[in-house]
């Protein structure tokens, strides 16, 4: 067979009609073309995230969550783009359009909710900024921090170093804890029972010193210490501080717990066990 008559099958071939819409035809060819500007739209709209997220809004002074909402929103305004000149090259006019995004419709009733409900979740967080990339979020049981909003779901970091997708809706449906949200500052609680036989100004003066001593303690808002109430074999003590970074607040917690033994050793404080007075009786006829 001659170039020329394979070139000819393959003219052919491209020609032939697949289906129409509203009296528009699409070929083999044109489906070809629109899968291969479809697909390097998709590749150009990731490629200028990476580049806009990792090099050119590093340069300027803007906050993180804020570089990855906007790298975001190019890009999907690229693909966007992308799917409307794609679809030129089917010859497909807008009222055809219509009738197309009409047809996916209805596949969205029947089946997509899911996937429409949380891509419009994750719009909404790009948008509102309820939670942003980094921040420190509780959701149900899940504590960890925000390392990736996609379309469809969150990708969380947890305090085990392992990795959980969160679907967009639950951070927009359900109640979701944002430690870090306008303010990373954090209150800590720190609980220490005491000896009934301790003197309480010495106690309320090394709970001080230990709050006092800390490097990381901030001093503004200042620390208090309360007895909050009188328990079965101790006063029960709380320290509360204020830390600068509520993603260090479990190291500073046990790190203030350890200062606070050593101080009460230094003080001859004693932290008591729980006891509990067993009476015997016996029943003598």
């Amino acid at each position: 067979m001659e170039l020329g008559d394979i070139l000819s099958a393959i003219q052919d071939i491209l020609e032939i009609e697949i289906f129409s819409v509203q009296g528009d035809p699409v070929t083999v060819g044109s489906l070809i073309v629109f899968f291969f500007f479809f697909i390097g739209f998709l590749i150009l709209g990731s490629v200028i995230r990476r580049l806009l997220q990792g090099r050119i809004l590093k340069r300027f002074d803007i906050d993180p969550g804020i570089q990855f909402t906007l790298a975001r929103i190019t890009q999907y305004l690229i693909v966007v783009i992308g799917v409307l000149i794609s679809f030129q090259f089917l010859e497909i006019n807008l009222t055809s359009l219509a009738v197309i995004f009409g047809l996916l419709s209805v596949g969205i009733g029947f089946g997509l909710q899911n996937i429409t409900a949380n891509f419009i979740s994750g719009l909404i967080i790009m948008f509102e900024r309820p939670i942003t990339v980094g921040d420190r979020v509780e959701v149900g049981d899940l504590e960890g921090d925000v390392i990736e909003i996609s379309i469809r779901s969150t990708k969380i970091k947890s305090m085990n170093n392992t990795f959980i997708i969160v679907p967009n809706t639950q951070f927009v449906e359900n109640n979701v804890v944002n430690f870090s949200h306008g303010d990373p500052t954090f209150r800590l609680h720190i609980h220490v029972g005491v000896s009934y036989a301790s003197d309480l100004d010495k106690v309320l003066k090394a709970l001080n010193e230990v709050a006092e001593e800390h490097p990381k303690v901030m001093k503004n808002p200042e620390h208090q210490v309360h007895l909050r109430e009188f328990g079965d074999s101790a006063w029960e003590m709380e320290l509360r501080v204020w830390v600068p970074d509520v993603k260090e607040r479990y190291i500073l917690r046990n790190e203030l717990n350890q200062a606070i033994v050593r101080k009460f050793a230094a003080y001859d404080i004693e932290i008591p066990f729980p006891q509990r007075d067993v009476h015997l009786r016996s029943n003598t006829n």
